[in-house]
């Protein structure tokens, strides 16, 4: 072991270099984007449905077209980043989001459902390859005991995406009235084609990269010096680890995605419902929302490097973060028991800080489980089945809005408010412990 290595390991010296941090921002950048281009009909529903005359069922097909599209997109995006690599994968990815998104402006209500429904069907696919493509390379630029909080850094950028959505829309609609809707989804387009620019043209893997000093490499990868070093050359196809019980676990954890799709698509039409929001008032309740969403990614994201670093184990400091999420989000039925819009906002913002939280360190359940090679195809694999429990949840809310009314919306954030801690309950009982897979698929103890 060099005296860098030892450094590092025993006397816990901060590493000199800190260029992982520029990735990261570039993580935290396409995130926003990301979030803020899928965002911006969660906002716009309660106008898009007066405009295009939608009933729930409507609004709910548009939705399923998007996660349908997002499943698809997950496995297939993920395979496409384990093959070819996060800089030519992300490039693709949001190049393909970015067209479709602004495809949103040219659909007029001659188009009919088929339209709006196409171009979230396009948005979906390309939004799909972010998460599989910033873990992958979170865990190319960032040893375990950081990658949490990592991840919570650049999935904060979901939750400013969705913070400047109702800003930019709000902002939009009062200025130039109802028909500017179009609008909203044409301002994207520049800060995509800017960070395809800065990504091409900075990222590289850390080991190829000239910033990165050798005392910075040599903390990246503190977690391989055990390791075979041509891991990373093995390709691991993701039929190898489909049946893995670490794989099978953070699937299960992925299902609760379909919650926060509930509160990103459904919350505007609930507010409008239930209490008869304006459009600016129902910006200020996204703010809201999203805002602590924020601060639940970033914070949710340090508790398990607090947690490592008060000496408990990586399964013990992942699993009780997750326990503090799963209680977070519990309490948001009561949203549906208030008067009050604002307290009722409050409840879902907690939920929405409760889930991002939880995403943060289920994200890094993938990368602390499997080889670095078969991350993004799994976090694809997770990524998928969580927008099929959306579609499910939007087609069961869809019909029951248009044929019971509000009372629906109770049971679904009854619903979600469970959800968490069953999943972390049985995620325990598949992996009780945690036995990461090397490159061999061989369990590590």
């Amino acid at each position: 072991m060099s005296v860098v290595q030892t450094q590092l390991k025993e006397n816990k010296v901060k590493p000199a270099g800190r260029y992982r941090y520029w990735i990261l921002a570039l993580l935290f950048m396409a995130t926003t984007i990301n979030y803020m281009d899928r965002s911006i009909i969660g906002v716009l529903a309660p106008t898009l449905e007066k405009v295009f005359a939608w009933s729930k069922s409507d609004y709910a097909s548009v939705n399923v077209a998007f996660k349908m599209a997002y499943a698809v997109g997950m496995i297939s995006m993920g395979t496409i980043i384990d093959r070819f690599g996060t800089r030519i994968g992300y490039t693709i990815a949001i190049g393909i989001w970015s067209v479709f998104g602004m495809l949103h402006a040219l659909l007029r209500p001659s188009f009919g459902l088929i339209g709006f429904m196409t171009a979230r069907f396009g948005l979906g696919f390309g939004e799909a390859g972010n998460f599989p493509a910033a873990i992958k390379t979170v865990a190319e630029w960032f040893p375990k005991k950081d990658r949490a909080f990592a991840t919570g850094i650049f999935n904060a950028g979901s939750n400013v995406g969705a913070f400047l959505a109702p800003i930019a829309v709000t902002t939009i609609l009062t200025v130039g009235g109802t028909q500017s809707w179009p609008f909203t989804f044409l301002i994207t387009g520049i800060f995509s084609a800017i960070w395809v620019v800065l990504w091409l043209k900075i990222y590289k893997k850390p080991e190829q990269h000239p910033s990165v000093s050798e005392e910075e490499l040599q903390y990246i990868q503190q977690d391989d010096q055990e390791k075979n070093k041509n891991e990373e050359e093995v390709k691991i196809p993701l039929k190898k680890v489909l049946f893995k019980k670490q794989t099978i676990a953070f699937t299960i954890g992925k299902l609760t995605d379909g919650v926060w799709y509930f509160f990103m698509f459904w919350s505007g039409m609930f507010f409008t419902d239930r209490f008869g929001m304006s459009i600016k008032e129902l910006g200020i309740a996204y703010a809201v929302m999203y805002l602590i969403a924020d601060l639940g990614s970033i914070g949710g994201g340090y508790l398990s490097k607090f947690f490592i670093n008060k000496g408990y184990s990586l399964n013990v400091s992942r699993k009780l973060s997750l326990l503090i999420c799963a209680l977070a989000v519990f309490p948001v039925f009561i949203a549906t028991l208030t008067n009050n819009p604002y307290i009722a906002a409050c409840f879902i913002a907690l939920a929405s800080g409760g889930h991002q939280a939880w995403s943060a360190n289920m994200f890094t359940v993938s990368s602390d489980l499997l080889p670095k090679s078969a991350t993004a195809s799994v976090v694809g694999l997770g990524g998928m089945f969580g927008a099929l429990s959306g579609m499910l949840i939007d087609i069961i809310l869809g019909q029951n809005l248009d044929a019971t009314g509000q009372q629906a919306y109770f049971w679904m954030f009854l619903v979600a408010g469970c959800s968490y801690i069953s999943i972390l309950i049985i995620m325990h009982l598949i992996v009780p412990k945690y036995k990461p897979l090397d490159h061999q698929l061989n369990e590590i103890e």
